[in-house]
């Protein structure tokens, strides 16, 4: 988008931010609130272990990413991507208002209605990253996905903890019914400080997905964000298990991954803009997967002699997951920004994502498995040698 048509930075950075933080309301309640609900209400632990499937469209979106691209890019005539943010909200909000109908003792149903919902807000995500990709001036991509991870963290902990709280005061239905109230706040600034004044154009590129895989640049891409991610997230499945079996209880695992959330991975994911910005986004990679080899060596020391102070290991936890991780995914993001082609950035970022999801599926499993067999210390030990070995392939691939 020229600079005669692209709304002003803080505009754009509004409105894209709230949609990142309403996605992730939605995510949080999913998979952080959900869960202890349907505990409490007496589901089994084989059931809430379904919730986990209502990720699948986050993970296979790339399949219609290409069509949803086209319909917002067409031929010739007004970006729509307002068209989708508006349908994609509307029917999340109508699934949150369905959902609070049901008894959350009863999962089925909730489970049919939040995949629905996941699908609505995969799609409108599709929309949302590609209008991010074309509308942002390189210099503001650190900005940009500061606004996106830290607008997950910040949806993750009003969907994780205010859901839960209004849960208890109020009871499932009304805390439903908010946040879908919550959702239709978080969209405004995009639908009417945006949507409403996007340029008529003429498009001779048909996105798709083959047009993406044969670009050597996207290629890269994907290779690079493979290995950045099972660098930093490998290990990351294993430190709750690891607090509780150093004798931390869940109220307090729950307290520092909430306000680890709310206020550190914040925090962090703004200052990740601006490192970004003032450093570029190869030296903030190469310094989150270094802070991270140093957070997961000293886990190991912890896993071999279990000697380790409560409030030592709690710091390290939120150091890893909550500081390190969103100040090396905002320079990974901005990265995938520029990797994608702006004429169907949507398509392209969508599978830099996909990557990422796939990845970290993959990479838990593998995780759970390797510190069942050899315990916690020799685990975190070779996690701790991933980011090390992945920091001369990212300071080859990554801009500077």
């Amino acid at each position: 988008m020229d600079d005669a048509t692209r709304p002003s930075a803080p505009v754009l950075l509004a409105g894209i931010g709230g949609l990142y933080v309403a996605q992730s309301v939605i995510g949080g309640l999913t998979w952080t609130g959900l869960p202890a609900i349907m505990r409490d209400a007496g589901v089994s632990l084989d059931h809430i272990g379904l919730v986990s499937l209502i990720a699948l469209p986050w993970v296979l979106k790339f399949l219609w990413a290409p069509a949803v691209e086209r319909y917002r890019l067409p031929p010739s005539g007004r970006n729509r991507s307002g068209v989708i943010v508006l349908a994609g909200g509307m029917l999340s909000v109508l699934g949150l208002l369905v959902v609070g109908l049901f008894d959350p003792g009863d999962p089925l149903p909730i489970f049919l209605t939040l995949t629905l919902v996941a699908f609505a807000a995969s799609t409108l995500d599709i929309a949302c990253d590609g209008f991010a990709v074309q509308s942002l001036a390189e210099r503001h991509h650190g900005w940009g996905n500061a606004a996106q991870v830290g607008g997950a963290y910040l949806g993750s902990a009003l969907g994780g903890g205010l859901f839960l709280y209004l849960v208890g005061m109020s009871g499932w239905q009304l805390a439903a019914w908010a946040m879908a109230a919550l959702l239709c706040l978080l969209g405004l600034p995009f639908l009417l400080g945006i949507a409403r004044r996007l340029p008529e154009e003429t498009r001779p590129h048909v996105p798709s997905l083959m047009a993406a895989l044969k670009r050597p640049l996207l290629r890269r891409g994907l290779m690079t964000a493979a290995v950045y991610v099972v660098a930093q997230k490998l290990a990351l499945g294993m430190i709750g298990p690891f607090l509780v079996d150093s004798g931390l209880d869940l109220a307090t695992i729950g307290l520092v991954n909430g306000m680890g959330s709310l206020f550190v991975g914040f925090g962090l994911a703004l200052a990740g803009g601006l490192l970004v910005r003032l450093w570029g986004i190869r030296t903030v990679l190469i310094l989150a997967l270094t802070l991270q080899a140093v957070c997961l060596l000293l886990f190991a020391a912890a896993g071999n002699v279990m000697a380790f102070p409560q409030p030592v290991l709690i710091a390290l936890a939120i150091a890893s997951s909550s500081a390190v991780l969103p100040l090396g995914f905002v320079a990974l993001y901005a990265q995938f920004m520029r990797w994608s082609d702006p004429r169907q950035a949507g398509v392209d970022f969508t599978l830099f994502q996909c990557m990422d999801a796939l990845v970290s599926i993959a990479g838990g499993m593998i995780a759970g498995q390797v510190a069942h067999l050899f315990g916690y210390g020799l685990f975190f030990a070779f996690a701790a040698m991933l980011p090390l070995a992945a920091i001369p392939l990212v300071a080859r691939l990554a801009d500077r």
